[in-house]
């Protein structure tokens, strides 16, 4: 029997109503929204202002950690409440670059970053080697996030640490890393972190068409991890860990290692983190050791949960709901938004075990059940 080729596999993976969506998406997030934006006057009730397209290009990065997390919660079971810290790292990984690229520009006019002028340091540390260069700086986005998670998830899974006491020890692991990166002589800026960037490739940082690019390749990055997500969901990977999210022990029963398993899609969940980490920093403009803490991996999860998990656009959503109205709170009622996040916890774990995916889902069964009726 001839096999399939893998494109053909990949693609068709993805329903014709998911493509439908995904061209929808795609016209508005690569073409409507950018002309609106560029060709629109400012005056004009038509016109995308610089600063919602940074508002929405922000949030899809958010989208795409929440689509990484559901595919390490949603489908195999493992809540982590550390995967702030992989974003963070694809995050310092391109500030790196970012920072290199203000040259003389700077506060002290001097080749070393800032801070570094600062702190009296003479020269750049072993790890900033390369880090004028782009290609590099996207290998350390995609080999540091993945690394960290590869050796922390080998010891943890080999350990048959689960359930609770996973989500404490990557609680633990992600608090440790904004310790560590709090202190100025690690290299990374301490408390201030990197901002003041200037410009990628020679362009400038804050120029309408590097703000579209910037937002366009997200909303790509965003649409092939759903892509990405549903081909694994539905193969042979897929029903394993779905299998281990259900029944980890049947799974060893009848001889599959559940190790290998969970060490992939713990590392390639970790690597997504990396990459919207990489494409948040240009566009928000600073990365400091506040992404790292706890309470924005506590967050992470609350997207997945007021989504939907185990449905890829449920996290999405969640990822949308939530940050809209962070966005909204903070600025209406600061003092409140916190309580507002509990609440929204609460809220959904009591009434939408399912998130806001699997209300719809009971709405239109209800809808069904009507009409053949």
């Amino acid at each position: 029997m001839k096999r399939t080729p893998f494109i053909l596999r990949f693609l068709g993976a993805t329903p014709k109503k998911g493509w439908i969506a995904i061209a929808i998406a795609a016209a508005i997030t690569l073409v409507l929204l950018p002309a609106l934006h560029l060709l629109v006057p400012a005056g004009s009730p038509f016109h995308i202002s610089a600063y919602v397209i940074t508002l929405v290009g922000k949030i899809m990065c958010y989208a795409i950690v929440a689509v990484a997390m559901d595919l390490i919660w949603g489908y195999t079971g493992i809540l982590s409440l550390g995967h702030g810290v992989f974003f963070a790292l694809g995050g310092y990984a391109f500030g790196m670059y970012l920072m290199r690229q203000i040259g003389r520009d700077g506060s002290y006019q001097s080749d070393l970053p800032d801070f570094m002028v600062f702190l009296d340091w003479k020269q750049l540390p072993w790890y900033w080697t390369g880090s004028d260069s782009i290609l590099w700086s996207i290998l350390l986005v995609l080999v540091v996030p993945a690394l960290v998670a590869l050796v922390f998830g080998f010891f943890a899974f080999r350990s048959r640490i689960k359930g609770v006491y996973f989500s404490i020890i990557t609680q633990a692991m992600t608090f440790a890393a904004m310790l560590f990166f709090f202190r100025n002589e690690t290299g990374f800026g301490g408390n201030n972190g990197f901002t003041d960037f200037k410009r990628i490739l020679g362009h400038s940082i804050t120029s309408p068409g590097m703000r579209v690019s910037l937002f366009a390749l997200t909303a790509l990055m965003l649409l092939a991890t759903l892509v990405l997500g549903r081909y694994l969901v539905t193969s042979k990977l897929g029903r394993v860990l779905a299998a281990i999210r259900d029944a980890e022990s049947r799974v060893m029963f009848i001889g599959y290692n559940p190790l290998y398993y969970k060490l992939f899609i713990w590392t390639l969940s970790a690597l997504l983190c990396g990459i919207a980490g990489a494409l948040y920093v240009p566009q928000v403009g600073i990365i400091n050791p506040g992404e790292m803490s706890p309470a924005n991996s506590i967050e992470i999860a609350i997207w997945v949960a007021v989504g939907g998990r185990a449905t890829l656009i449920g996290p999405v959503l969640g990822a949308f709901i939530v940050n809209l109205a962070k966005s909204f709170f903070t600025v209406a009622f600061p003092e409140y938004w916190l309580f507002f996040l509990g609440a929204l916890f609460v809220g959904v774990t009591l009434w939408l075990p399912d998130g806001v995916v699997g209300l719809w889902r009971k709405l239109r069964d209800k809808r069904k059940q009507r009409s053949a009726a």
